[in-house]
């Protein structure tokens, strides 16, 4: 297998086989709308799909980062979820995650546009000497989310991810109340803000369960008795970034692509996007995204098996069926 190959293809993205750098450097520069991804953590337990320690984990994905800041158009962003971690043998946090912001604003040349926070409620008590054991340490659910972007102008709109009404602002509208009121804070309320815009600019703050358990992917892994990738994140993650920052027709790239939510993502919301992952089995399950799941088991397998060899296989027709 040769750097770079396509394991497959749909309608509007490509899967590709090969380390991130390479790939990356193999793109032209300005190409690029937005790179959203979930790099492995450094976490103390080595895991299956690699992850590098905390000790030289900033210099890691910072050689990432520089590869991919070329790639972007001006108004380009990069989105990196970057869960946390504990120091070894005590119950303190690690800074790693902040030590890589600082890097790639201070040396890699980025913007933080706007630090997030994934919150994750169906998140299992972790780590458990310091939470189930001792309880000496809440239960760890938040992701440190960084929205990076090339220059201090990045292209976004708020407007294309508005989250539901509250239910005080649902009663105020339906009620239609007018005129200029002060709330306790100082604040006026006009009669612009009781327009109806069919719901409300989200906060930086994104609760997400991620508890996917019966999707497509999923499913065709068991079937077939493949292990699926460990570390997946929820599709509603990507989905946001990919509403907020782009618009249809785009390209949205995944560096980090394990079992390519992203791309499922993109593809879904008529964006283009390609997805680099270096292992071959988790690039090829990742194909189970974009089948029917009425498709015979054997037809899946020898799809699966035709992309794990890197053989760009076409998803874009018959394959489909």
């Amino acid at each position: 297998m040769t750097v770079g190959e396509v394991a497959y293809r749909t309608r509007l993205g490509e899967c590709r086989i090969g380390d991130s750098l390479d790939l990356l450097a193999g793109l032209p520069d300005g190409s690029v709308d937005l790179v959203v991804t979930s790099p492995p953590f450094a976490l103390q337990r080595r895991k299956e799909y690699g992850n590098e320690p905390s000790a030289s984990y900033v210099d890691w994905i910072a050689e990432f980062a520089e590869a991919a800041l070329p790639k972007l158009r001006e108004d380009g962003s990069l989105v990196l979820d970057i869960g946390g971690a504990y120091e070894r043998g005590r119950p303190t946090r690690s800074l790693y995650n902040f030590r890589v912001l600082l890097r790639l604003c201070d040396e890699v040349g980025f913007h933080l546009a706007e630090d997030f926070y994934w919150h994750n409620p169906a998140r299992l008590p972790s780590p458990i000497e310091w939470v189930n054991k001792r309880k000496i340490r809440a239960k760890d659910t938040v992701d440190t989310v960084w929205w990076l972007s090339k220059t201090a102008w990045p292209k976004a709109d708020a407007s294309k991810v508005r989250v539901p009404y509250s239910g005080h602002m649902v009663r105020l509208l339906e009620r239609q109340e007018r005129g200029t009121r002060r709330r306790p804070s100082g604040h006026e309320v006009g009669e612009a803000f009781l327009r109806d815009n069919g719901g409300a600019l989200p906060g930086n703050l994104l609760q997400i369960a991620n508890t996917e358990s019966n999707g497509g992917y999923l499913d065709a892994c068991r079937s077939l008795g493949m292990k699926a990738h460990p570390a997946r994140f929820p599709a509603k993650l990507p989905e946001f970034f990919i509403s907020f920052l782009t618009e249809p027709g785009d390209l949205v790239v995944d560096i980090f692509a394990g079992s390519n939510t992203t791309g499922a993502a993109a593809e879904g919301a008529g964006r283009r996007w390609l997805a680099f992952e270096q292992r071959p089995d988790y690039a090829a399950a990742s194909l189970f995204r974009f089948l029917p799941r009425a498709m015979p088991a054997d037809r899946k397998r020898a799809l699966h098996d035709a992309a794990a060899s890197g053989g760009a296989v076409d998803l874009t027709g018959d394959a489909r069926a």
